[in-house]
């Protein structure tokens, strides 16, 4: 498959999350495989952040845990937390799903579903808050706090994690969005840079 040609699933009534998940994660592996050949220079990064992981989540969870590690907060932990949320929730996993296809199918820059998966850092904010809004609905406040911290500090992208944000999100560009405590957006938003929802200024 040509680099930024795009392909979708063959869509039935009856397909399951599962089935559509399984459809992206494959797409998603022979882009790497497509450009670990093309560009040997990539070819550790393609094999280590996608192609030595048995899934989807798992990926996602090794580069997320990656990019927000610091001295004290160790990616083999933040692995472990991403991995066991979004492996406990379907409906996470689906979410990924979506955004990845939001941002191949509405923005004309996403060359693939890879290169949003490595390189959008409006998606890996947006799926790092999702697992920050979890955290918080379960009272693991401290947790949630220091992760959304992190996710700020490093994507420049600072969701709250009591924010409620829905599926088929494409945050483009991303930096500088804001989004507080109260805001909730739904299904299918596309939204782009320095934009901030849920505060009016007043007290």
């Amino acid at each position: 498959m040509p680099a930024g040609e795009l392909i979708l699933p063959p869509q039935c009534a009856t397909e399951s999350h599962d089935d559509d998940e399984a459809w992206v994660w494959g797409q998603i592996k022979t882009e790497a495989h497509r450009d670990a050949e093309s560009e040997p220079a990539l070819a550790s990064y393609m094999y280590s952040t996608i192609l030595a992981h048995s899934s989807l989540a798992r990926s996602l969870s090794f580069h997320l845990g990656n990019k927000l590690c610091s001295s004290t907060l160790l990616s083999t932990l933040l692995y472990d937390l991403f991995l066991n949320t979004f492996s406990s929730d379907v409906s996470l996993r689906a979410a990924v799903v979506a955004d990845l296809r939001a941002a191949r199918v509405r923005d004309p820059a996403c060359v693939s579903y890879s290169h949003c998966l490595l390189n959008y850092k409006g998606f890996l904010a947006c799926q790092a808050h999702r697992v920050t809004h979890k955290l918080w609905a379960q009272k693991r406040l401290p947790l949630a706090l220091a992760l959304h911290a992190r996710i700020s500090e490093v994507f420049s992208v600072d969701i709250h994690p009591a924010a409620t944000i829905g599926k088929g999100i494409l945050f483009d560009h991303a930096t500088g969005v804001v989004v507080g405590e109260t805001a909730v957006i739904g299904n299918n938003c596309s939204i782009l840079h320095h934009v901030t929802l849920g505060g009016t200024g007043k007290a």
